[in-house]
């Protein structure tokens, strides 16, 4: 598209055509900086039946806000407990958004439904196109700004395929923290570039297990070559915490306070499809944790449970990572060396080790317990899908839209065009939205295998 500038006007060229009887549809809806949502979502007082609270492991009682502050700030324990529907974004925080590409587009996928032959409409929302590659930035940003306020100097944190180590680096960058993170080893010898990212932003990374905790070098010394785990990782982000007291921890998924961070994508959402006069009879995102499924359909959850709304809503998970579709409803330990509070939700056994997937994101033993209440209640469907199949509707979707997803964006795109070739069958005109989590420029290694025919 070809921009002319005269007398300080802007005149685009489509606008000429359009006289000129060539009408070309926008593709894209977007928000302006001035209508991106002022204040997150929080879905607690909406659920279905009110959560179950944490326990403590050893009294089995429900844990108490001060047992969290030797690993989260205060405003951030607030907000895990918050009764209130909405939380106002600080301001510091919005112009982080901002820098981070906020608001983000809400897409048609044009190629895609052509390719497809659907009489169906799919919308993805681009959580790719911040500088970290994905939807983390939308909750590492508040937590290292409420971190920082309150005198902590240090983060450490976990990560999988490394999204969300990277959006965490970014953001201790930005406010000024150090960052440790310790990469599930799987991801860290399979994506090289992404752990090159977080050194970047100025993180330090090690892969996990490690022999700098003592829970690391336990594991170690059962398997030398242990491909690691986001529980395992996880525990030893928190061991080190412990010991250090200028040191939190941070969690990119599975906790109240994540979840609703991450909202600012659904709010968006909502603002979108109104400015379209559409409503998505579904919406989907991929769940490991659940922090990106959660902050596309929770603002759309609300109001479908306050009848103002008539969406399904489809959680999608890997075959060989079933926490939804086939784990136990009950309270586990979020990490591997049950150093948490336990929680209740779906959970394959916190000493469950995954197969080291190309989907590293979504190698988790549980999801969050909000997430899980929801598929509980049926208000969420959840589906499985494997590797290959999953790769195969990643290919089509780059084909048809130019653009490459992360694998773990792939298993919601994969349900989609199921979704869609569903309506094709039925010849029904099915609005389908999913949220496009993050790119896959450094998860070539895995479209490498596909391609070359080495993907089991």
């Amino acid at each position: 598209m070809f921009v002319h500038y005269c007398s300080k006007k802007i005149y685009i060229v489509q606008h000429v055509m359009v006289s000129r009887g060539i009408h070309v549809k926008p593709v894209k809806t977007e928000l302006t900086a001035e209508e991106m949502p002022r204040k997150w979502y929080n879905i607690l007082p909406d659920l279905p039946e009110p959560l179950a609270p944490p326990l403590n492991p050893e009294t089995k009682k429900p844990i108490s806000p001060t047992d969290l502050e030797a690993l989260f700030p205060k405003a951030l324990i607030a907000q895990e407990m918050a009764s209130a529907s909405y939380i106002d974004i600080p301001e510091e925080v919005l112009q982080g958004y901002m820098m981070v590409n906020r608001p983000s587009p809400l897409q048609r996928a044009v190629g895609l439904e052509r390719a497809l032959k659907t009489p169906a409409k799919i919308y993805f929302k681009r959580e790719d196109m911040s500088p970290a590659g994905s939807h983390k930035t939308n909750t590492s940003l508040p937590q290292a700004y409420y971190n920082m306020k309150e005198g902590v100097q240090n983060l450490t944190t976990e990560t999988g395929a490394g999204q969300w180590g990277t959006a965490l680096s970014l953001a201790c960058n930005h406010f000024g923290l150090g960052c440790k993170v310790f990469m599930v080893r799987a991801s860290y010898d399979q994506k090289p570039y992404r752990r090159e990212m977080m050194r970047v932003y100025g993180a330090d990374v090690s892969p996990s297990p490690s022999n700098l905790t003592e829970f690391g070098k336990k594991m170690l010394a059962k398997d030398p070559n242990h491909p690691g785990s986001l529980g395992i990782a996880i525990s030893e982000a928190m061991e080190m915490a412990l010991k250090d007291g200028k040191t939190k921890y941070s969690l990119g998924s599975v906790l109240n306070h994540v979840m609703m961070h991450q909202t600012i994508i659904g709010e968006e959402t909502l603002l979108q499809f109104k400015k379209l006069d559409e409503e998505p009879d579904y919406m989907i995102g991929c769940v490991g944790g659940g922090s990106n499924f959660a902050g596309f359909t929770f603002p759309a959850i609300g109001q479908m449970l306050k009848k103002k709304m008539n969406t399904e809503f489809i959680a999608v998970e890997p075959t060989v990572v079933p926490s939804l579709t086939n784990g136990k409803y009950e309270y586990d330990f979020g990490d591997t060396a049950g150093m948490t509070p336990l929680l209740l939700m779906y959970t394959l056994g916190h000493d469950f080790v995954p197969s080291p997937i190309h989907a590293g994101g979504l190698r988790y033993h549980g999801a969050a317990p909000t997430v899980s209440q929801l598929v509980n209640k049926k208000v969420v469907k959840a589906v499985a899908y494997q590797q290959k199949e999953v790769f195969s509707a990643a290919m089509m979707f780059a084909r048809a839209e130019g653009i490459i997803p992360a694998p773990e964006t792939a298993h919601a795109i994969k349900a989609a065009v199921d979704l869609a070739l569903e309506a094709k069958k039925k010849n029904e005109k099915k609005i389908i939205a999913l949220n496009f989590s993050g790119h896959g420029l450094l998860d070539l290694g895995g479209y490498q295998q596909y391609l070359d025919g080495k993907m089991v």
